[in-house]
């Protein structure tokens, strides 16, 4: 199929969430027939999926929360009728620029943990760079909206696994997988699986292949990538960098790849860690999965042509989106600061022990539990032990991080929150952690599971977090 060959088609939009809605209004005006299909949803054309009529239908547009094996996907492959997703179908949109009279560019990123993070920042560089290049996908505009959208220069497009595993055409200018650790393995049936998916981002890839070098899976993934003749591979590691590699070396982020524009293999210091707020606790302790979304970004941006004092100027002014690390209330003490911060974004064991490393020895109070999916919690809690004075357990299913609390660190004492009013929770929650909280000790919501038993989503949980941490903070000032 051509890129503009859509007059004529017929077209199911499976799904009117966000980028269902949005496929079927860039749909509309380029296609003969669209075809909306949601069980929920009284605007849809079809409320049932066994009422759609295949016959004549040319393409099936189909939502991340339809899993492969799902019958109606079953049914349009056995007839041999395309299925595709929101981000296949904006490639295949993609329209000129008006100011490069070209396609904008595309930076894909994506990973278990970290997109958000490192798509704003890219976003916010580049734009500091003289680009109009907004975060498009999972946050910000729909990139079906986007990417028919003359304005735009380049798209910072975060993209998941749902999303990729119905994506075929891509050729990216910039790519990078952030990390890889066991996450909805049951969506894509097995790990293998799930890590094929994360990895199209790299196929045909032409500016630069940017990968964690501290993850071995994900370097794996890159050493086994395709990408187009020209491309630069950039490993980015929190460790002094080796050559091809922008790292971390005495405070410093050093390039030895070559991105930042000297040749590869000489070192360039090109700022100090210290000098990024957003990077570091008040006391100058780094927080190693910002530090690394940072180095992606940055060579990221570098690998597209920006401008190297630009781009790290704007990094520095940069303010990470809202439940990503964020200190949400402070109370002050003459022994010391308790403080509360709002992590609620960590909804898998990967990005909680992310958390939970950025803090010191037996200071953490922490926030956790919630809906698990099917993870288990043994080797998180083990890992980060030393660090956690104490924890709040909510969530309706509280067994899978009992359990791994009675099986990896016993003496760490815990409270369970009763599950019955969810109203309450959260209030309930924080009282019983600053219960626990000591002058120097964090508060940290970092549930490591997903918020959907007792919350609208990881934001209203975060949301109510905070306010409920203010409104202990006003209970508890010092008279």
């Amino acid at each position: 199929m051509q890129r503009n060959d859509w007059s004529g088609m017929t077209v199911v939009v499976a799904g009117l969430g966000v980028s269902g809605r949005s496929v079927a209004e860039v749909l509309a005006p380029r296609v003969a027939r669209v075809i909306t299909v949601d069980e929920h949803r009284p605007e849809a054309d079809v409320h049932a999926f066994d009422d759609v009529d295949w016959t004549g239908v040319d393409l099936v547009v189909t939502s991340p929360v339809f899993n492969p094996r799902t019958p109606f996907i079953l049914e349009a492959q056995r007839r041999s009728i395309p299925v595709i997703s929101e981000v296949e179908l904006a490639w295949r949109l993609r329209v000129d620029s008006d100011r490069t009279g070209a396609p904008a560019a595309w930076i894909g990123i994506t990973g278990t943990n970290g997109k958000t993070s490192t798509t704003e920042m890219t976003s916010q560089m580049l734009n500091a760079c003289g680009w109009h290049a907004p975060a498009v996908g999972n946050i910000g505009k729909a990139v079906s909206h986007a990417a028919v959208d003359a304005s735009y220069d380049a798209l910072c497009v975060e993209l998941s696994s749902f999303q990729l595993h119905f994506t075929d055409s891509l050729e990216l200018d910039c790519a990078v997988i952030t990390n890889l650790a066991a996450d909805h393995l049951d969506w894509h049936g097995g790990m293998d699986r799930y890590a094929a998916d994360k990895a199209k981002v790299y196929h045909r890839v032409k500016r630069a292949l940017v990968y964690n070098a501290d993850d071995a899976r994900v370097t794996e993934l890159a050493r086994r990538a395709q990408p187009a003749d020209g491309c630069r591979m950039v490993g980015f590691t929190l460790h002094a960098p080796d050559e091809g590699q922008i790292g971390i070396s005495d405070g410093w982020i050093v390039d030895m790849s070559g991105v930042a524009g000297t040749p590869a293999g000489q070192a360039l210091r090109i700022a100090q860690v210290r000098d990024f707020p957003h990077l570091c606790e008040p006391d100058g302790t780094v927080y190693p999965h910002l530090l690394a979304d940072a180095l992606a970004a940055l060579a990221l941006v570098l690998g597209l042509g920006a401008d190297l004092d630009h781009a790290v100027q704007s990094l520095r002014d940069f303010t990470p989106g809202g439940h990503r690390i964020q200190t949400v209330a402070v109370r002050h003490t003459a022994e010391g600061d308790i403080r509360f911060v709002d992590d609620s974004k960590a909804t898998n064991a990967h990005a909680a022990a992310a958390s939970l490393g950025s803090f010191g020895f037996k200071s953490v109070v922490w926030i956790a539990g919630g809906l698990a999916k099917g993870g288990r919690f043994e080797q998180l809690v083990a890992d980060q032990a030393a660090r956690i004075k104490a924890a709040v357990i909510i969530g309706a299913d509280q067994l899978p991080m009992t359990e791994a609390f009675a099986a990896s660190a016993p003496d760490i004492p815990l409270t369970l929150i009763d599950p019955s009013d969810n109203e309450t929770v959260m209030r309930r929650a924080v009282e019983a952690a600053g219960a626990y909280a000591s002058p120097g000790d964090v508060v940290l919501m970092a549930p490591a599971c997903a918020s959907m038993d007792q919350f609208v989503s990881y934001a209203d949980r975060g949301d109510r977090f905070a306010e409920q941490a203010r409104e202990w903070v006003s209970t508890h000032a010092e008279a």
